[in-house]
């Protein structure tokens, strides 16, 4: 394992003593699914980087990834009376993204609760002239909602258990 792992299971820890967690919420992931963007011109602004605001566009497309690819699409959440409602997000910018720049957003499921859970994401970038780096971190809180009422429900059990399949999350979206 390495340092960065180890850094990354001591956050957690850190994490799940601040939250309340449902009992077997997942937050040890050592592998992540990506979802490959691609910066487009209209995104940059006039300091050459992709503008602040469409970060949670990728999120929000990665989640949307994320959760196809752990077989939970958001039509079947929707058929079943249930849908997803960023309640909270944070981002960290490290670097800027620029256009022409090869992207990819990791997501990975950072915690469980009852009602809610979060996603991380980082966002690596990459072109003719660097190595890939890590550009921006981030994450947003879901609640599950009634598409009845719109109150806050559980987490349904597929999703639940989707989420904490940790063999099911290591791949990536062209897989």
């Amino acid at each position: 394992m390495s340092g960065r792992e180890v850094g990354y299971r001591v956050e957690c820890l850190y994490a799940a003593r601040r939250r309340r967690s449902y009992p077997g919420h997942y937050c040890g992931a050592v592998t992540t699914f990506s979802y490959p963007v691609v910066p487009r011109y209209a995104e940059v602004d006039q300091q050459g980087v992709v503008f602040n605001g469409h970060y949670l566009t990728w999120f929000d497309e990665a989640c949307t990834g994320f959760l196809d690819h752990l077989g939970v699409t958001y039509p079947g959440l929707i058929a079943t009376g249930h849908d997803i409602q960023v309640v909270h997000s944070e981002i960290d910018y490290l670097a800027g993204v620029r256009w022409r720049d090869s992207v990819r957003v990791a997501v990975q499921c950072e915690r469980i609760g009852s009602t809610s859970f979060t996603l991380g994401f980082t966002v690596l970038r990459r072109n003719a002239d660097t190595e890939e780096q890590t550009a921006i971190r981030g994450q947003n809180v879901y609640v599950v909602v009634s598409t009845d009422d719109w109150a806050k429900r559980s987490l349904p059990e597929v999703l639940r258990e989707a989420l904490t399949s940790l063999g099911r999350q290591g791949h990536n979206a062209r897989d």
